[in-house]
């Protein structure tokens, strides 16, 4: 297993800078890292810089209460730009007080924007129960996302290795799940590829694959 072909090297910050992203870029090929995540208004910028870069943004972030019109539109506008994997971020509220065709509906319109492209659904796990997840988990099936993702890294917490478990039983050996928020060492990483993920999502990710 090569650690860093599983890492999406990420700079979500509010603050970050065209400069920012240029470093992300270029330490993404020197490290050989799957790819750069970022936020949307990047997307373009990215693909003008280096076009070999796989590009993964997020859609609905952080808090994931933008109307599926927002969301969908938000996809389609970064699938132009040059994207090729979109994170999305369900709409937690709506999950937790049981309106599951509104989250299953969301998805399906988010994945339908993306076409053949990747969609990672993030699930913000810290502020589910384990019932939650497994819902979460289900309906991202069910809308047809290829991936299912921990958190956004900007809430209470991050990726846990139960979590990561309870996810990769849920949606079975097929699917991905990417593990992200708070991994900051090489030991921490693997601790989450042992449990089931098969991507990372890190800001790290240099000091993990050193």
């Amino acid at each position: 297993m090569q650690l860093n072909r599983l890492i999406d090297h990420t700079n979500l910050k509010a603050d970050a800078t065209k400069a920012d992203i240029k470093k992300l870029v270029d330490e993404a090929v020197e490290h050989d890292f799957f790819s750069v995540c970022v936020n949307s208004s990047f997307v373009k910028f990215i693909k003008e810089y280096n076009d070999q870069v796989t590009i993964a943004t997020v859609v609905g972030f952080p808090l994931g209460a933008m109307s599926t019109r927002a969301k969908a539109y938000e996809t389609k506008c970064a699938i132009e730009d040059g994207a090729s994997e979109i994170d999305m971020v369900i709409e937690i509220g709506r999950l937790k007080e049981g309106d599951y065709d509104y989250v299953l509906e969301d998805i399906k319109a988010v994945k339908e924007a993306c076409g053949d492209n990747i969609l990672k659904v993030i699930i913000e796990t810290c502020l589910l129960n384990e019932e939650e997840i497994v819902k979460a988990c289900e309906l991202s099936v069910e809308a047809g996302a290829e991936f299912v993702k921990t958190s956004t890294g900007f809430s209470t917490g991050g990726a846990k290795a139960s979590n990561i478990a309870l996810m990769r039983k849920t949606v079975g050996p097929d699917l991905g799940v990417k593990a992200s928020g708070g991994i900051h060492t090489k030991e921490e990483a693997l601790e989450m590829v042992e449990n089931g993920a098969t991507r990372i999502g890190a800001s790290k990710s240099i000091d993990i694959c050193k």
